[in-house]
């Protein structure tokens, strides 16, 4: 039995931290199978997931081989089969669409040349640059339907609660990312026709349009919107194409389990990274919320490539996972269903080398904020094989990669170690050293969490040519999330907060907490009253950005402003001749002048005045109001931990984990179980060597002692933890493995010159030079 149950997967009852790799069989010929599984086994990992493409087991005539009849690799049931053998679990990614660089997206070029009524166009009737379709287009479904009738088959038997490997099955891929990247809604007739009837259910005959839904002139009110409805378009057709994905998720799950896969967790995998670049990702959630979010049996993953682990992909890879489980339910775990693993030369022309340390910082921190499956993608690379009919392209191969496939990977093309797999090896093995207490533990919060304001990242689609469109969509895309320069969320970290997020269309924030949210000027009626119903009642809000002034269909909304007193006033933007500069005043001081690349000028009725520019033009209040406060930064304010200390310290604010070092990059949080037990995460980004001391509550952790860490180096560290019948009070070094006899093995310690210090049951212990073990 597998379930998922208090953000905890459970195989047998037993919570568990799944640590997977993605190895393609389609990409490796079927003799070297075991090989690529010995290598993930020899790295530590419990888990194999590969997509199964339909593109790969159609053939010309349009049967599917699934049994290796027409070529041995096609016999997935065997791969699957194979990696029981060698004691893994699957995860089974069988579409329709895959993504994975292959031809199609994964889809077979029949489907395309036989139902070109599925192939949406975009605005203005367009034809999409992508290989999309209209995923509830009924020939379309009927299509995988003849897929999954032919896969559904070789997975039922070998599910886990049927005595198989398979602990999880995702439903396609990436749904929505096409359209997203391209700016170009899938507008088929069918799907405008569906929207008219999504249109008049939610504003009547016609609302805010020109024509009535479904007239003749209903097409191209949509695909060419003027600009007197080009606001509301905008905000109804993304509403509407969350209803629809969620339609088109149900579909195939309800074809699955109609096909006897049921009882495993269904995963929805959640795209939205750009160039290396996180903030993003919350499109993804915002596309796809109502496929997953408190829909028992559904569980959503991320799908992110971050590049190097830094300060900045940090502070994304925080939030991610902090939004991700804002709006999960109490039961939804935390996963990766695409972890970024390897080398980053996905060219295979050395432009990039990612630092080895890079997957196992991200994994440290990801397990620290209480994910319980990670899957490295890709982990071996492999040979793209030749398409069995040629389409005359370039290459004639299934993926436009060429003839090797996965150079960056941890296992190269030809299943040789690559550069990273050390590296990776040694981050799986250290987290499953620690799984019997990380799979039980969620990460400590202090009081205080980020808004998410998830309709503020519905912005993947808005006509080229509106100016209205734009507006929004440029403003949402400036002051959203983390705040511009994503100042929030970094001084949160930096300032040693321990946070999660609050999903503000939908959920109140804690009773008397704080909540701090990026603003542009554009923010819904729903979160600005609810922002206003906190404050009023005794909570505290913390705002960066423009102050609000319309609601997201463009009309004029303030009551967030009004109930503050406050009025937006011009917005003053850095030139090369103007350098607008931030000054200090109250609980802000001292502080030093700081440059902004842009200021609000702010009309108060009320409130303490913390911030000017250097004419004394007011961009930054503190408000009270009923039983709390607001304060306002209306400026471009960088990441300052200490502001921001300052600015949650005045709400009677701190943070609970203080963590002393001597500059930038190094995090700390903390998770706890339950029933006491507790861990310390400190993760050094920087490249070079830190000292730290940690206070927790206020108490130095192990009378203050200094800890040096390593750069590019993670460590969990004991803070009473049930060990071997033993009470792990403290331990300066990270527990590398535990023997039968109850023998505590440790990573290098943190001490001065690599000592470790032990606290067992109270009694301080001393570990010899050198000694790394703890005896019964």
């Amino acid at each position: 039995m597998i379930e998922t149950v208090q953000r905890q997967i459970r195989i047998d009852g037993e919570p568990v931290i799944v640590m997977s790799g993605e190895v393609h069989y389609f990409r490796v010929a079927r003799a070297e199978w075991g090989q690529r599984l010995d290598l993930l086994v020899e790295a530590g990992c419990d888990t194999v997931a590969s997509y199964i493409p339909w593109i790969f087991h159609e053939l010309p005539d349009g049967s599917l081989d699934v049994t290796g009849e027409t070529r041995p690799e096609r016999d997935i049931g065997a791969f699957i089969d194979l990696a029981a053998e060698k004691g893994l679990r699957f995860i089974a990614r069988p579409g329709p669409f895959i993504m994975a660089e292959l031809k199609n997206e994964g889809i077979p070029f029949s489907v395309y040349r036989d139902h070109p009524e599925v192939i949406p166009v975009g605005w203005d009737g367009e034809q999409v640059s992508s290989s999309t379709v209209d995923y509830l287009a009924p020939a379309f479904l009927s299509e995988s339907a003849r897929w999954f009738d032919a896969i559904m088959p070789v997975l039922a038997p070998r599910l886990q609660p049927n005595g198989g490997p398979i602990v999880g099955v995702q439903l396609d891929n990436e749904v929505g990312m096409l359209a997203w990247v391209t700016n170009s809604p899938d507008l088929t007739d069918g799907l405008v026709a569906s929207f008219g009837e999504f249109v008049r259910s939610r504003h009547g005959d016609s609302g805010p349009y020109a024509v009535s839904p479904g007239s003749s002139g209903w097409a191209e009110v949509v695909r060419s919107p003027k600009e007197e409805w080009a606001g509301a378009l905008r905000l109804d057709l993304g509403l509407f194409m969350r209803q629809r994905f969620a339609d088109y998720v149900a579909a195939l799950r309800s074809m699955c389990e109609e096909r006897g896969v049921a009882g495993v967790p269904f995963f929805v995998n959640i795209h939205g990274t750009e160039g290396g670049n996180g903030a993003p990702f919350p499109i993804g959630i915002s596309q796809l919320v109502d496929t997953y979010a408190g829909i028992p049996g559904m569980v959503s993953g991320s799908d992110h490539y971050l590049g190097e682990a830094t300060l900045n992909t940090m502070t994304d890879l925080y939030v991610i996972n902090a939004y991700m489980a804002a709006v999960h339910d109490s039961d939804q775990p935390l996963t990766s269903l695409e972890f970024e693993a390897g080398s980053g030369d996905y060219g295979a022309g050395a432009e990039m080398q990612y630092d080895p340390s890079t997957a196992d910082l991200k994994t440290r921190l990801c397990l620290a904020q209480g994910n319980r499956l990670i899957n490295y993608y890709l982990f071996a690379g492999g040979i793209n094989p030749p398409l069995d009919e040629a389409v005359g392209d370039g290459n004639d191969r299934i993926s436009f990669t060429g003839e090797r496939h996965g150079t960056a990977a941890p296992v190269g093309p030809e299943g040789q170690r690559g550069y990273a797999y050390s590296a990776t090896a040694r981050a799986v093995k250290a987290i499953k050293a620690n799984e019997p207490w990380l799979a039980r533990m969620d990460e400590d919060h202090d009081d205080v969490s980020l808004g998410l304001v998830l309709d503020a990242y519905m912005t993947e689609y808005h006509h080229p040519s509106s100016d209205v469109m734009t507006e929004v969509v440029d403003d949402l895309t400036s002051h959203r999330g983390a705040g511009e320069r994503k100042a929030l969320a970094r001084s949160l970290l930096l300032g040693g907060f321990r946070y999660g997020a609050t999903h503000l269309e939908r959920r109140d924030p804690v009773p008397g907490s704080t909540v701090l949210v990026g603003t542009g000027r554009y923010l819904s009626r729903v979160v600005q009253e609810r922002l206003v119903g906190h404050v009023t009642t005794g909570g505290n809000v913390v705002l960066l950005g423009r102050l609000p002034e319309r609601d997201l269909d463009g009309s004029p909304c303030t009551v967030l402003a009004d109930a503050l007193g406050l009025t937006a006033g011009e917005v003053v933007r850095d030139t090369g001749h103007y350098y607008p500069s931030l000054v200090a005043h109250g609980w802000a001081e001292p502080w030093p002048e700081m440059r902004a690349g842009w200021v609000q000028k702010l009309d108060h009725q009320r409130g303490d005045v913390v911030l000017t520019d250097v004419y004394g033009a007011v961009c930054g209040v503190d408000v009270p109001l009923g039983e709390g406060r607001a304060i306002v930064l209306a400026a471009q304010v960088p990441s300052d931990p200490v502001l921001f200390d300052r600015a949650l310290s005045s709400l009677g604010v701190s943070p609970g984990l203080r963590l002393e070092t001597q500059w930038p990059g190094v995090f700390a949080t903390t998770t706890s179980t339950d029933d006491g037990q507790r861990a310390v995460h400190v993760i050094n980004t920087s490249g070079a060597p830190a000292t730290v001391t940690v206070a927790l509550d206020g108490t130095p952790i192990a009378a203050g002692t200094t800890l040096h860490v390593p750069p590019r180096s993670g460590h969990i560290l004991p803070l009473g933890l049930d060990v071997a019948g033993r009470r792990l009070d403290w331990a300066s070094a990270e527990i590398a493995g535990v023997d039968a006899d109850g023998t505590v093995h440790f990573r290098p310690g943190l001490d001065e010159h690599g000592g470790t210090t032990v606290i067992v049951d109270g009694l301080p212990v001393e570990l010899a030079p050198g000694e790394r073990a703890l005896r019964p």
